[in-house]
């Protein structure tokens, strides 16, 4: 390695040469923001954050572990268990014991859950709409690009530490 390498590569790692973060703090703004939003929206129809995406994940014919459940959402399965608690009161989820391993708690979705569902995914299509109405076609394209792109390598760092 000549020195030009070294002194380029120095010049990268020492943090008082390191740019202002953008990307996290503009990941956590949005998030942030999106999740106030969609709050307000879900309000109205008499759910919380978090329960709208373990409704949106549940097949009405596939009943589903707790387990697998929280993996899907990228949680513990205690909280998992704490909104479907709250679900179930709602008569929008059932648990029920797996036949095949009954120390295994299975979900799925009432018929009420599933008209539940159907109304979420409208919520969350309206703000689509709203927003993409909101970009040009090409801006669309980056954004979708690069957040598929950002999730990617989020994921697969998430993994590593796991």
């Amino acid at each position: 390695m000549d020195t030009n390498t070294q002194t380029t590569t120095s010049v990268h790692t020492d943090p008082s040469t390191m740019m202002t973060p953008v990307i996290v703090p503009s990941l956590l703004s949005i998030a942030k923001s999106t999740r106030a939003f969609l709050a307000l929206l879900l309000a109205d129809i008499g759910l919380h954050p978090g329960q709208d995406q373990l409704l949106d994940r549940l097949d009405p014919l596939a009943p589903v572990s707790v387990s697998a459940l929280a993996e899907q959402l990228s949680v513990r399965p205690s909280t998992v268990s704490k909104m479907l608690d709250r679900l179930i009161e709602k008569g929008l989820v059932a648990r029920s014991a797996n036949s095949a391993d009954a120390r295994r708690t299975m979900v799925q979705l009432t018929p009420d859950g599933e008209r539940v569902q159907a109304t979420v995914r409208n919520v969350w299509q309206r703000l689509e709409i709203d927003l993409a109405q909101s970009l040009s076609q090409d801006e669309l394209q980056v954004l979708q690009s690069s957040l598929t792109r950002t999730g990617d390598i989020l994921t697969q760092k998430l993994r590593r530490l796991r």
